[in-house]
């Protein structure tokens, strides 16, 4: 599959060290890398359809401090959609109120039919690139249907929902940024963990480092502002489980690559 990372910091702090460990698994994750850095609603996003170890500009991106608040990262194993740019993650757009979403995804769907309608309308060809589409798509509605933008607890709601749907019988690790708020969830065991600081939360895949990492809990979405919990959302004990089924969907997308 792949690898995220996500950070939500109080204070700026510098992140190299994280990132070169996260990198530095690209070996089994070798399609691409992404990095999202976000100073409120501005987002500034490199990637390349590389390995991260072999990207030489990435290589000198992090020979330099990279400090920041709020970043995203991502390590690319292709299972939907081929080795391109425009198949990389982070993926960012805006909604109707100019509210910008940022999106990094671990997991593949296997069955949502809402987000078939994205499949003509999106620039790559990932499932990924779909998620976030729809959620878009639903923010606007709702903000059509209120005339006037949502607030914190509005779109906490509004994405607890989706993902609590979207999650049956799909892998769907997520971190998601909406400019204010980092947006953190898993429902496949021991595939999302955790560090927390006096200056905020970082999380991971892996483990990045010895310190006291914990594992997300499962089938619930959590939103975090400047490194502190603000909201928890249902526990839709949508676990995900690898099944036959499953692995021969991802054998069969893997042969077409």
């Amino acid at each position: 599959m792949c690898e995220i990372l996500g950070v939500s910091f109080e204070n700026e702090g510098c992140i190299n060290d994280y990132l070169k460990t996260f990198y530095s698994h690209s070996n089994n994750h070798p399609h691409g890398w992404g990095l999202a850095l976000a100073d409120g609603n501005n987002i500034n996003i490199e990637k390349e359809p590389v390995q991260a170890t072999k990207s030489r500009y990435l290589k000198e991106r992090l020979s330099q401090p990279i400090v920041t608040k709020t970043a995203l990262a991502h390590i690319r194993y292709a299972t939907i959609g081929n080795i391109e740019y425009k198949n990389c993650h982070p993926y960012s757009k805006a909604d109707n109120s100019s509210r910008r979403w940022t999106l990094i995804h671990n997991g593949t769907i296997f069955d949502y039919p809402p987000l078939c309608k994205f499949l003509k309308k999106q620039t790559g060809d990932t499932d990924s690139e779909r998620i976030l589409l729809y959620i878009i798509e639903q923010m606007n509605n709702a903000q059509k249907a209120t005339k006037a933008p949502l607030n914190a607890s509005e779109r906490f709601s509004l994405l607890d929902s989706i993902v609590s749907d979207m999650s049956r019988e799909n892998k769907l690790n997520l971190l998601i940024f909406d400019g204010e708020y980092m947006y953190a969830h898993t429902n496949y065991a021991d595939s999302l963990h955790y560090l927390e600081s006096d200056n905020g939360v970082i999380f991971s895949t892996l483990p990045l480092s010895n310190e006291y990492w914990k594992n997300l809990p499962l089938n619930t979405l959590f939103a975090f502002r400047n490194g502190k919990l603000a909201f928890s959302g249902t526990n839709h004990k949508n676990e995900f489980f690898d099944n036959e089924e499953t692995l021969k969907y991802l054998y069969q997308i893997f042969s077409d690559l």
